[in-house]
């Protein structure tokens, strides 16, 4: 198995996991606005519910973004990881490299 990671996929995952969260927001907000003629059509059961729902909108807003936030912390830590790691093998290749005795390598045919 191969595992082949493009340098900016951590950075480009970062920054499209960051809009994602202001988007959400901004559709929970559109839920929110969509439902508002609703208000007073339901009785019983569904009118706690849909009660609850709009009490607990920006709570539940809150929630995913503190949560999108998370995964965003991570990715960037990945990120982070992942270029030092890189930086890291090239260095060793060179320190490696430089050590190396080419000249013990060769074979003479006398």
């Amino acid at each position: 198995m191969k595992f082949d990671m493009g340098q900016q996929t951590l950075g480009t995952l970062a920054k499209q996991t960051s809009g994602a969260s202001e988007d959400l927001g901004a559709l929970i907000k559109a839920l929110i606005a969509a439902a508002e003629p609703l208000t007073g059509k339901f009785n019983g059961a569904g009118k706690t519910a849909f009660d609850s729902f709009k009490a607990r909108a920006d709570g539940i807003t809150a929630e995913l973004n503190a949560s999108l936030r998370a995964i965003l912390g991570g990715v960037q830590g990945m990120d982070t990881a992942f270029i030092q790691g890189e930086q890291e093998q090239a260095q060793n290749a060179q320190q490696n490299l430089r050590a190396a005795n080419f000249d013990a390598a060769r074979f003479n045919r006398a």
